[in-house]
């Protein structure tokens, strides 16, 4: 894959993997892996595992819309 085709590294959700880009090992937040790495990751993981991603992913929402004081459409 190319450097063009990763997603832009924002940091946002603060749970880090471990992946091998362009030959190099990097720590990248969850929500900026490719669909691939992400389904790569979570392929032999239990469900407590999900458990736990899921609800980190879902403080770091709910702090960026209290930080931004943001709301979604109704």
């Amino acid at each position: 894959m190319a450097n063009n085709d990763y997603p832009v590294q924002r940091n946002l959700d603060g749970c880090y993997f471990r992946v091998e880009r362009n030959g190099k090992w990097q720590n990248v937040c969850f929500s900026d892996l490719t669909e691939e790495e992400r389904n790569n990751i979570m392929a032999d993981k239990k469900i407590p595992w999900f458990i736990s991603l899921v609800n980190h992913l879902a403080d770091s929402l709910h702090a960026m819309g209290d930080a931004f004081d943001i709301m979604g459409r109704e």
